[in-house]
């Protein structure tokens, strides 16, 4: 018992690892501050968030790292992925497996079950901020959902995609009480081309962002909100659009938004950025299909935070998720530009196919709960 008791303690205070110590140190540690290693020397989504530290000034990084509170809820966004561990086929046939990445969103199709999560002022990592995500994803053939409180306008958004309207995107929003102002930002939306809106929901008041106060780089929206079912009820009825609904965290509430006839749903902590100690999308996940794993079926259910190998996103994946949200990985690839952003996007979809494969899966789609022991055995209290 005491031996248990000390493994817990000694667990408990294990260093965090922003990214894990796989040799860039070694192989890139020279490269001086505020300069940017060649692109082609980075291997995978954390790579982005080590170069992007050394390039960025200290408040722009920090705009895009910090969590809330002590970030224990930041962590674990990133470490819940590795308490779960596969249960590997064999003698499978994955010849062709790259070619079942793509998938639907909405109805409309993608080349990945992965989208660009809405993230705000991307113009702290270039100068052409949004424009880069819109190019890259149009190129890489992705879904790019634009934050409302994006460092240029809609109107510049919308200008950047190709003028055939052949680029789909959805268009984040936050809201408040004031009718008119959301009827306006529907109207744009709509005007400019987007398919969907996505409503944020669970920034319901500002974040208690310590290391975001300490550079003077605090919450976009500080604003306590009045939002109800019968809110959502009213916007439906504002816009032709369907509205997504960005933020939810329980079983109770997919079921609320399935009453409510809302089209999909993403599971998300924003990010551990608001409230610490808020689930992360996997455990989220979980809790669906341990308890009404109907809902899958009923609704279309995304998740967002915390993903950063192929492994992470085929175990969202693996419980039902449609698909998955990345967002600060491709703030940092903007770094680069537009190639650091498809850069990464090329990276992510070669490792779930890859993973895919090793996982003994000849079609993604075919993947279930049961490629994943969910018994909680993993390396972490």
């Amino acid at each position: 018992m005491r031996l248990l008791l000390f493994a817990s303690a000694v667990l408990a205070v294990r260093p965090f690892l922003n990214e894990p110590d796989i040799g860039i140190d070694d192989v890139l540690g020279d490269t001086p501050q505020g300069t940017l290693p060649d692109l082609e020397k980075l291997v995978g989504l954390p790579d982005f968030d080590w170069a992007a530290r050394r390039y960025l000034n200290a408040s722009s990084y920090t705009y895009y790292r910090n969590g809330a509170a002590g970030e224990w809820s930041y962590r674990n966004n990133l470490e819940v992925y590795g308490r779960y561990r596969f249960r590997p086929r064999v003698m499978v046939d994955v010849s062709q497996v790259e070619s079942t990445l793509p998938t639907s969103i909405l109805g409309y199709n993608f080349s990945a079950p992965f989208y660009i999560s809405p993230c705000a002022r991307a113009g702290l990592a270039h100068p052409e901020g949004e424009k880069n995500l819109v190019k890259a994803a149009y190129e890489e053939d992705l879904l790019y959902i634009p934050s409302l409180f994006s460092s240029v306008s809609m109107d510049e958004i919308a200008a950047a995609k190709p003028s055939d309207g052949s680029q789909v995107m959805f268009q984040q929003v936050y809201l408040d009480s004031n009718e008119t102002e959301t009827q306006e930002v529907f109207a744009q939306a709509e005007k400019l081309g987007s398919k969907a809106l996505v409503f944020t929901v669970d920034s319901a008041a500002g974040g208690n962002r310590q290391r975001a106060v300490r550079y003077s780089m605090g919450s976009a929206n500080t604003d306590y909100s009045s939002f109800s079912w019968e809110f959502y009820k009213k916007l439906q009825t504002m816009t032709s659009l369907p509205i997504v609904i960005k933020g939810i965290s329980s079983v109770e509430d997919v079921r609320l938004a399935v009453q409510n006839k809302a089209p999909a749903v993403i599971l998300s902590n924003h990010g551990g950025r608001n409230l610490d100690s808020s689930p992360s999308p996997l455990e989220i996940a979980l809790e669906i299909y341990q308890e009404a794993p109907e809902l899958f079926q009923q609704i279309e259910i995304y998740a967002d935070g915390g993903v950063r190998y192929g492994t992470d996103a085929l175990k969202l994946l693996a419980l039902g998720v449609r698909a998955v949200g990345i967002g600060r990985p491709f703030m940092f690839a903007n770094t680069y530009g537009v190639e650091g952003v498809r850069k990464a996007i090329q990276l992510l979809k070669r490792e779930i196919a890859v993973d895919g494969g090793n996982l003994g899966l000849g079609d993604l789609k075919k993947i279930d709960p049961s490629y994943v022991k969910w018994a909680n055995n993993g390396w972490y209290t």
